[in-house]
């Protein structure tokens, strides 16, 4: 198979090496389907025997259905980036399963950045229970963010009206001339969703860090090692945010700019491209580090998962009563202290 193909490029013949995107991305998205699939579909079932008493729970349970969703489309890539199907194959990864992986991303960046919310409200106000106003009030943002994020996605893949052809290398040619504008305006809005969020994450794990030097400062010599150990464990949101969004971000704006005018040469376009492709690759990783955010933050989803456990090791054994108990979630703040 020959990997060097011609692409667009100020108006000339571009040469680009594909031998990382049908080789290498294809196995490493491989991995994570596998991986992301096993873990998420477990965490689906745990999350659907546990009550929603709480902001945290409702958040959570979403976002777990956004990485389903977004894992979900790797296979659609996995082909044809491997140059496995046909023209009709990427016309359909490029109109429909690109989309949904972007509708996706940006839905869990959204309720990181509301877990954030919540986490840095339960460091300040750490005995306040959740009442059913509240909850209801969770319940009509993740709805409203799910919505909008349609809403924004739906002309995307309305708009992606050209005929294919076998030889289609980039979703950009399958696009209208108002697709084209769109999908510009779109990526803009996406990254000040993310900035937007980023900026949110920033500034609450500043004063949650703030706040745990002053706890730390108070218990100085009192004894109480294992609290500011479970405390630590809060940091992994950012953690997450960092390693799977920020990158991505930073070179999303130069990429779609060369995806839509012609405002780079040959070899910035490539560098562009092959950056892109590696830092998507980091933003999809997030489906598969998102379960540790539940065990680590989540005591109920940890109780559940632990009976689980116990249960298929021991069939004999009297977990029932265990279960029961991390599945009621009977306490809202069974979610890790802060």
């Amino acid at each position: 198979m020959d990997n060097l193909t011609s692409a667009p490029g100020n108006g000339s013949l571009c040469t680009r090496d594909y031998k990382i995107t049908q080789v290498l991305f294809p196995l490493l998205y491989t991995v994570l389907f596998f991986v992301g699939l096993i873990t998420n579909s477990l965490a689906m079932r745990i999350f659907f025997q546990i009550r929603s008493k709480s902001n945290f729970i409702i958040f959570l349970k979403n976002t777990v259905i956004s990485d389903l969703l977004m894992i979900l489309t790797f296979p659609f890539k996995i082909l044809s980036d491997a140059k496995l199907g046909t023209g009709p194959l990427r016309a359909f990864v490029c109109q429909v399963t690109s989309v949904i992986f972007y509708f996706t991303m940006y839905i869990s960046i959204s309720f990181l950045g509301l877990i954030t919310i919540d986490r840095y409200q339960k460091t300040t106000r750490p005995f306040k229970t959740s009442n059913p106003n509240n909850l209801l009030g969770a319940k009509i943002l993740s709805v409203v963010i799910w919505a909008f994020m349609f809403l924004l996605s739906l002309p995307n893949m309305i708009l992606t009206n050209r005929r294919p052809s076998d030889n289609v290398k980039k979703c950009s040619f399958l696009k209208s001339e108002f697709g084209l504008v769109w999908h510009e305006i779109v990526n803009y809005i996406c990254q000040v969703i993310f900035w937007i969020n980023f900026l949110i994450v920033i500034v609450c794990y500043t004063l949650i860090t703030k706040e745990l030097y002053k706890s730390y400062v108070r218990t100085r010599g009192v004894g109480k090692v294992p609290k500011k150990k479970v405390n630590i464990k809060v940091f992994i949101i950012i953690a997450v945010f960092l390693i799977c969004f920020v990158p991505f971000h930073f070179a999303r704006i130069p990429y779609t700019l060369s995806q839509t005018r012609d405002v780079f040469d040959c070899s910035a376009e490539n560098t562009l491209f092959y950056v892109k492709e590696s830092t998507l690759w980091l933003t999809s990783l997030n489906a598969c580090l998102d379960p540790f955010i539940y065990f680590f933050l989540c005591k109920s989803f940890k109780n559940s998962l632990m009976s689980m456990l116990k249960c298929s090791n021991s069939a004999s054994s009297p977990t029932h009563q265990n279960r029961k108990k991390g599945q009621d979630g009977d306490d809202p703040s069974e979610e890790t202290p802060m």
